[in-house]
């Protein structure tokens, strides 16, 4: 069984995974970004009553017997039954709806334990720790609920079930239904139950509301939904950011210390779902994401923006280890911040540019993009002028080296090719020129740069002879045109060196910790795209229903893929996973007029 066969639930505001037992064993609270109360994910292996960082039904000889999402929604099921019958059954979710005009998505979960069959005897165990599991939470209890204290904000469970059972953790028989609401330290107006009942029947005709103005493809359905609705939890509303991942330090093969922390808005990544989300028709993710970038180029002023960002638009991100977390399976460390936010990524004017450019060309958005948007832009393609031919990191963030990297060069181009499109939708003559003539420029450097004449390929750096999965971009990102045969001998060349049984590595080359190891899925789902591009669909569709089989129980993926055993590794789930899913489904599906 995979171990990552994780449920997400969430808001767009906080979130939390959810193992086959119906154990929380991770939810940063009250952000994405913030302490983790439940860390179980990231612990080894302990004695059950040492055990704290996280929240679960404890309920002697169950096995599941079924985990879902209630349909269209962020709502998890786990069915659990006992080898007499007796059975339970966990309803978890964030709240979401509608409420005095606005959206209430509070830093709280909601779980509600219902008797299915017989007579199950259960305790209820809540465990939070504090400071990344250094020590258990504080624990002050009231009349009908239960404090846990010490950790960035404190959080109260109110329950309708006996406190002193759930600080003692005592079983008790479960007669009907027990509500738990865990969320910020306030009192709330209400029966548990009553509570519990509204937000579960609220949020539900959210998420499905939400669902119906999906403009979905006719095949692969529900992988769509299930992608669009993960993404749509992962865009913190606060701000507009949007987060890579969900997790930190998982690492993305055994052992091999390539653990590093997600939990943070890397522009790049950013531009992917707001792109996947916009091909289906949810602007509105869009619409705050460009709030978040312009507010980040004010933030900037002179300087050049940053590869990734807090959520809350924090320039600074200090990396340091966590030692009272063993890591994933004890696989430390546990790395808390990221440093990739002082590299040199030249890719990022690109990204946030073609992030911005639909803006102005939708007519649905509540504010259209104009002028004034446009010259805050232009500051980025200035920035991109200056640097499509600097050494960088790179997309793949490489800590020990810089080099020319082609994306990010054609990224560059990517900027001044937008920027030259939007002055000509604003009938800017004067500026489409200035930005044609530097995006044809680059193009011709690029081209004359990055060409490999004995591979008969693009290749990944300037006058360099390796492969990089980026590349497979060039024809998604209009560098190069679909008949162009330079794309078909490029795309073939990848996969002829990164090819590892139906997967694809990101590279193939040492970095500061050795080889790869294990295939990057996205670049996978972006080759099943390039193949699509060059005229071959029907294998693409072939490899795309692969990548599918790999997804977990709940239609999840991480970052990485073992090529060995079909393990998922890396930082779960994963947002550009989730965006390829889309994109692959969107592209190779047959077209409602055809269907029937």
């Amino acid at each position: 069984m995979n171990t990552l066969d994780l449920g997400l639930i969430g808001n767009s505001r906080t979130n939390a995974l959810i193992d086959r037992h119906g154990a929380i064993v991770w939810w940063c609270y009250p952000y994405f970004d913030s302490d983790p109360l439940c860390n179980r994910l990231l612990q080894a292996d302990k004695d059950d009553g040492e055990a704290h960082g996280f929240i679960d039904v404890k309920f002697d000889g169950a096995r599941l017997t079924a985990q879902h999402y209630e349909r269209n929604s962020a709502i998890l099921v786990t069915r659990l039954e006992d080898a007499n019958g007796n059975g339970i059954q966990i309803t978890d979710f964030a709240p979401r709806f509608q409420m005095h005009g606005r959206m209430f998505s509070p830093s709280m979960l909601v779980r509600i334990i219902h008797r299915t069959s017989g007579r199950p005897r259960i305790a209820l165990r809540v465990r939070p720790s504090i400071d990344y599991g250094r020590e258990p939470a504080e624990i002050r209890r009231g009349a009908h609920h239960i404090s846990f204290l010490g950790g960035e904000q404190s959080m109260r469970l109110t329950t309708d079930a006996a406190v002193t059972a759930i600080v003692d953790e005592k079983p008790f028989f479960l007669q009907d239904t027990v509500t738990m609401l865990m969320g910020v330290d306030e009192t709330v107006s209400g029966s548990p139950a009553e509570i519990g009942r509204s937000f579960h029947q609220q949020t539900l005709a959210y998420w499905q509301g939400w669902t119906r103005g999906l403009a979905i493809p006719f095949e692969w359905q529900d992988v769509v939904i299930r992608a669009a609705i993960t993404l749509k939890m992962n865009a913190f509303d606060d701000s507009g950011a949007v987060i890579a991942a969900v997790t930190t330090s998982i690492p993305e093969a055994p052992g091999s210390q390539r653990n590093w922390d997600y939990r943070f808005c890397w522009l790049r990544d950013a531009y992917f779902v707001v792109n996947g989300l916009n091909s289906l028709g949810a602007t509105g993710t869009m619409e705050r994401y460009l709030e978040y970038i312009l507010n980040i180029i004010a933030d900037s002023r002179d300087e050049p923006l940053q590869p990734v960002y807090g959520i809350r638009r924090q320039a600074a991100l200090d990396e340091w280890e966590a030692p009272h977390l063993e890591g994933y399976r004890g696989m430390g460390p546990v790395r808390v911040g990221n440093s990739a936010y002082f590299q040199i990524q030249n890719d990022v004017f690109g990204a946030a540019v073609m992030a911005s450019t639909h803006a102005f060309f939708d007519h649905r958005l509540q504010r259209p993009a104009g002028q004034q948007m446009f010259h805050d832009l232009e500051r980025l393609g200035e920035q991109a002028i200056q640097n499509y031919n600097v050494p960088d990191a790179g997309i793949w963030e490489l800590r020990g080296s810089k080099r020319v990297h082609t994306f990010s060069s054609m990224m560059c181009w990517a900027a001044c090719d937008r920027l030259a499109t939007i002055a000509k939708r604003l009938q800017l003559e004067d500026r489409h020129v200035y930005w044609r003539g530097h995006a044809d420029e680059m193009h011709r450097v690029i081209c004359e740069s990055a060409w490999n004449a004995e591979l008969n390929s693009f290749v990944s750096t300037f006058g360099g002879d390796r492969m990089d999965a980026s590349l497979l971009l060039m024809g998604e990102f209009q560098f190069l045109k679909d008949n162009d045969p330079r794309l078909a001998s490029t795309v073939h060349a990848i996969e002829k060196h990164l090819k590892r049984g139906e997967f694809l590595l990101r590279y193939d080359e040492e970095d500061d910790f050795g080889l790869p190891e294990t295939a990057f899925l996205v670049c996978t789902l972006w080759w099943i795209l390039a193949l699509a591009r060059i005229g071959e669909k029907d294998r693409a569709r072939e490899l795309f229903e692969r990548v599918l089989e790999k997804r977990n129980h709940l239609g999840l993926m991480s970052e990485d893929l073992s090529t060995e055993n079909g393990e998922l590794w890396g930082n779960f789930p994963q947002t550009y996973s989730m965006v390829g899913l889309i994109q692959c489904a969107t592209r190779l599906s047959k077209s409602w007029d055809e269907a029937y």
